[in-house]
Protein backbone atom coordinates (compact mmCIF):
# COMPACT_ATOMS: atom_id res chain seq x y z
CA UNK A 1 0.00 0.00 0.00
CA UNK A 2 1.42 3.40 -1.05
CA UNK A 3 1.09 6.22 1.29
CA UNK A 4 -0.67 9.10 -0.15
CA UNK A 5 -0.02 12.88 1.13
CA UNK A 6 -3.03 15.09 1.35
CA UNK A 7 -3.21 19.45 1.15
CA UNK A 8 -5.95 19.48 3.78
CA UNK A 9 -7.67 22.38 6.22
CA UNK A 10 -8.77 24.26 2.38
CA UNK A 11 -11.47 23.89 4.39
CA UNK A 12 -11.67 21.10 7.10
CA UNK A 13 -15.27 20.37 6.55
CA UNK A 14 -14.02 18.60 3.28
CA UNK A 15 -11.25 17.46 4.41
CA UNK A 16 -13.33 15.26 6.92
CA UNK A 17 -14.97 14.13 4.31
CA UNK A 18 -11.98 13.22 2.13
CA UNK A 19 -10.65 11.36 5.22
CA UNK A 20 -13.80 8.83 5.83
CA UNK A 21 -13.91 8.50 1.91
CA UNK A 22 -10.58 7.59 1.30
CA UNK A 23 -10.45 4.79 4.07
CA UNK A 24 -13.79 3.56 3.21
CA UNK A 25 -12.38 2.96 -0.10
CA UNK A 26 -9.45 1.15 1.34
CA UNK A 27 -11.47 -1.02 3.48
CA UNK A 28 -14.28 -1.55 0.89
CA UNK A 29 -11.69 -3.11 -1.47
CA UNK A 30 -9.42 -4.99 1.34
CA UNK A 31 -11.94 -5.61 3.77
CA UNK A 32 -10.77 -6.66 7.35
CA UNK A 33 -9.28 -3.61 9.34
CA UNK A 34 -7.58 -2.38 6.19
CA UNK A 35 -6.95 1.69 6.08
CA UNK A 36 -5.90 3.89 3.76
CA UNK A 37 -2.12 5.11 4.59
CA UNK A 38 -2.08 8.99 4.99
CA UNK A 39 -0.32 11.64 5.63
CA UNK A 40 -2.41 15.35 6.23
CA UNK A 41 -1.67 18.84 6.18
CA UNK A 42 -4.17 20.50 7.61
CA UNK A 43 -3.69 24.38 8.19
CA UNK A 44 -5.83 27.45 9.83
CA UNK A 45 -7.85 27.99 6.93
CA UNK A 46 -8.63 31.74 7.83
CA UNK A 47 -4.96 33.45 6.42
CA UNK A 48 -5.42 30.62 3.20
CA UNK A 49 -8.84 32.66 2.57
CA UNK A 50 -7.69 36.21 3.35
CA UNK A 51 -4.22 35.95 1.12
CA UNK A 52 -6.87 34.58 -2.10
CA UNK A 53 -9.20 37.18 -1.56
CA UNK A 54 -5.89 39.58 -1.48
CA UNK A 55 -5.07 37.41 -5.05
CA UNK A 56 -1.84 36.72 -3.20
CA UNK A 57 -1.35 33.34 -5.33
CA UNK A 58 2.58 33.41 -5.07
CA UNK A 59 2.33 33.09 -1.32
CA UNK A 60 -0.09 30.64 -1.45
CA UNK A 61 2.30 28.14 -3.95
CA UNK A 62 5.06 29.07 -1.15
CA UNK A 63 3.10 28.15 1.91
CA UNK A 64 1.43 24.93 -0.23
CA UNK A 65 4.70 24.01 -1.64
CA UNK A 66 6.52 23.91 1.60
CA UNK A 67 3.76 21.75 2.54
CA UNK A 68 4.27 19.03 -0.31
CA UNK A 69 7.72 18.91 0.30
CA UNK A 70 7.01 18.06 4.33
CA UNK A 71 4.74 15.86 3.17
CA UNK A 72 7.07 14.00 0.82
CA UNK A 73 9.84 13.60 3.42
CA UNK A 74 8.37 11.33 5.46
CA UNK A 75 7.11 9.29 2.99
CA UNK A 76 4.10 10.29 0.49
CA UNK A 77 4.56 8.99 -2.64
CA UNK A 78 1.77 11.78 -4.26
CA UNK A 79 -0.39 14.43 -3.02
CA UNK A 80 -4.21 15.49 -3.06
CA UNK A 81 -4.70 19.40 -2.74
CA UNK A 82 -8.36 19.16 -0.66
CA UNK A 83 -9.87 21.96 -2.83
CA UNK A 84 -10.46 22.40 -6.25
CA UNK A 85 -9.86 26.35 -5.93
CA UNK A 86 -6.70 25.77 -4.94
CA UNK A 87 -5.52 23.24 -8.22
CA UNK A 88 -4.60 26.38 -9.85
CA UNK A 89 -1.25 25.96 -8.17
CA UNK A 90 -0.98 22.62 -8.22
CA UNK A 91 2.12 22.52 -11.30
CA UNK A 92 4.33 24.78 -8.36
CA UNK A 93 3.40 22.40 -5.48
CA UNK A 94 3.93 19.19 -7.54
CA UNK A 95 7.75 20.52 -8.71
CA UNK A 96 8.40 21.84 -5.18
CA UNK A 97 7.53 18.37 -3.67
CA UNK A 98 8.74 16.68 -6.40
CA UNK A 99 5.93 13.92 -6.19
CA UNK A 100 3.14 13.84 -8.55
CA UNK A 101 -0.65 15.50 -7.82
CA UNK A 102 -3.31 14.33 -8.37
CA UNK A 103 -5.45 16.13 -10.03
CA UNK A 104 -8.99 16.72 -9.41
CA UNK A 105 -10.44 18.05 -12.76
CA UNK A 106 -8.46 15.05 -14.41
CA UNK A 107 -10.78 12.63 -12.48
CA UNK A 108 -14.00 14.55 -13.07
CA UNK A 109 -13.23 15.28 -16.82
CA UNK A 110 -12.76 11.13 -16.76
CA UNK A 111 -15.95 10.41 -15.26
CA UNK A 112 -17.64 13.14 -17.39
CA UNK A 113 -16.51 11.67 -20.28
CA UNK A 114 -17.49 7.89 -19.39
CA UNK A 115 -20.82 9.63 -18.53
CA UNK A 116 -21.16 11.10 -21.98
CA UNK A 117 -21.70 14.57 -20.92
CA UNK A 118 -20.21 17.47 -22.54
CA UNK A 119 -21.55 20.44 -21.07
CA UNK A 120 -21.84 20.44 -17.19
CA UNK A 121 -23.12 23.42 -15.24
CA UNK A 122 -19.52 24.71 -12.67
CA UNK A 123 -20.87 25.45 -9.34
CA UNK A 124 -17.46 26.26 -7.65
CA UNK A 125 -16.26 29.21 -5.62
CA UNK A 126 -15.38 32.47 -8.08
CA UNK A 127 -11.71 31.62 -7.94
CA UNK A 128 -12.86 28.70 -9.89
CA UNK A 129 -15.92 29.38 -12.16
CA UNK A 130 -13.92 32.82 -13.11
CA UNK A 131 -10.00 31.94 -13.71
CA UNK A 132 -9.51 29.58 -16.70
CA UNK A 133 -7.41 26.89 -14.78
CA UNK A 134 -9.82 24.41 -14.20
CA UNK A 135 -12.69 24.86 -17.20
CA UNK A 136 -9.45 24.96 -19.60
CA UNK A 137 -7.86 22.15 -18.29
CA UNK A 138 -11.61 20.32 -18.47
CA UNK A 139 -11.85 21.49 -22.96
CA UNK A 140 -8.05 20.83 -23.49
CA UNK A 141 -7.79 17.75 -22.18
CA UNK A 142 -11.67 15.82 -22.57
CA UNK A 143 -13.40 18.01 -24.95
CA UNK A 144 -15.89 19.50 -22.03
CA UNK A 145 -17.14 22.96 -22.04
CA UNK A 146 -18.42 23.77 -18.88
CA UNK A 147 -20.83 26.35 -18.33
CA UNK A 148 -20.35 29.32 -15.71
CA UNK A 149 -23.36 30.90 -14.24
CA UNK A 150 -23.64 34.74 -14.33
CA UNK A 151 -22.53 37.62 -12.12
CA UNK A 152 -25.06 37.55 -8.91
CA UNK A 153 -24.95 33.76 -9.02
CA UNK A 154 -20.94 33.55 -9.08
CA UNK A 155 -21.88 35.81 -6.19
CA UNK A 156 -24.56 33.93 -4.00
CA UNK A 157 -22.71 30.53 -4.82
CA UNK A 158 -19.02 31.74 -3.72
CA UNK A 159 -20.83 33.80 -0.42
CA UNK A 160 -22.94 30.33 0.55
CA UNK A 161 -19.24 28.31 0.42
CA UNK A 162 -17.31 30.97 2.37
CA UNK A 163 -19.88 31.98 4.50
CA UNK A 164 -22.00 29.32 5.28
CA UNK A 165 -20.01 25.48 4.29
CA UNK A 166 -16.74 26.57 5.24
CA UNK A 167 -17.95 27.40 8.39
CA UNK A 168 -20.36 23.86 8.25
CA UNK A 169 -23.37 25.73 8.24
CA UNK A 170 -26.35 23.76 6.39
CA UNK A 171 -29.45 26.25 5.50
CA UNK A 172 -32.29 24.90 2.96
CA UNK A 173 -32.67 28.48 2.20
CA UNK A 174 -29.17 28.04 0.17
CA UNK A 175 -30.33 25.05 -0.73
CA UNK A 176 -32.87 26.80 -2.77
CA UNK A 177 -30.81 29.24 -4.59
CA UNK A 178 -28.30 26.44 -5.21
CA UNK A 179 -31.38 24.23 -7.13
CA UNK A 180 -32.30 27.63 -8.81
CA UNK A 181 -29.39 28.21 -10.31
CA UNK A 182 -29.17 24.59 -11.72
CA UNK A 183 -32.36 24.88 -12.91
CA UNK A 184 -31.94 28.08 -15.15
CA UNK A 185 -28.82 26.77 -16.40
CA UNK A 186 -30.75 23.41 -17.62
CA UNK A 187 -32.63 25.44 -19.20
CA UNK A 188 -29.76 27.24 -21.12
CA UNK A 189 -28.32 24.04 -21.92
CA UNK A 190 -26.30 22.25 -19.05
CA UNK A 191 -26.44 18.35 -19.66
CA UNK A 192 -24.98 17.68 -15.76
CA UNK A 193 -23.57 19.61 -12.68
CA UNK A 194 -20.41 19.69 -11.09
CA UNK A 195 -19.65 20.33 -7.54
CA UNK A 196 -16.97 22.45 -8.17
CA UNK A 197 -15.57 22.86 -4.52
CA UNK A 198 -15.07 20.86 -2.41
CA UNK A 199 -17.92 21.92 0.42
CA UNK A 200 -20.50 21.58 -1.82
CA UNK A 201 -21.52 18.36 -1.47
CA UNK A 202 -22.35 19.13 2.08
CA UNK A 203 -25.42 21.33 0.68
CA UNK A 204 -26.39 19.85 -2.78
CA UNK A 205 -26.85 15.83 -3.64
CA UNK A 206 -28.19 14.02 -6.55
CA UNK A 207 -31.96 14.35 -4.81
CA UNK A 208 -31.67 18.21 -5.85
CA UNK A 209 -31.44 17.61 -9.40
CA UNK A 210 -32.16 15.65 -12.48
CA UNK A 211 -29.27 16.64 -14.27
CA UNK A 212 -26.49 13.59 -13.51
CA UNK A 213 -24.14 15.05 -10.90
CA UNK A 214 -20.30 15.16 -10.40
CA UNK A 215 -19.48 15.00 -7.02
CA UNK A 216 -15.67 15.80 -6.94
CA UNK A 217 -15.26 15.29 -3.66
CA UNK A 218 -16.40 11.67 -4.15
CA UNK A 219 -14.42 11.33 -7.26
CA UNK A 220 -11.11 12.76 -6.55
CA UNK A 221 -11.54 10.45 -3.31
CA UNK A 222 -11.65 7.63 -5.66
CA UNK A 223 -9.08 8.51 -7.87
CA UNK A 224 -7.21 8.68 -4.50
CA UNK A 225 -7.93 5.15 -3.13
CA UNK A 226 -6.74 3.59 -6.78
CA UNK A 227 -3.26 5.26 -6.31
CA UNK A 228 -2.85 4.21 -2.85
CA UNK A 229 -3.33 0.39 -3.75
CA UNK A 230 -2.71 0.06 -7.55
Amino acid sequence: MRVLGLLGGMSWESTAIYYRLLNEGVRARMGGLHAASLLIWSPDFAPIAELQRDGDWPALARQLSLAGQHLKQPGAGALMICSNTMHCLHEAIGQAAGIPVIHIADATGDALQRAGCKNPLLLATRFTMEREFYAERLHSRFGIVAMIPDEDARRGIHRIIYEELCRGIIRDESRRYYRDVIRKMQAEGADSVILGCTEITMLITQDDTALPLFDTTAIHAGAGVSWILD
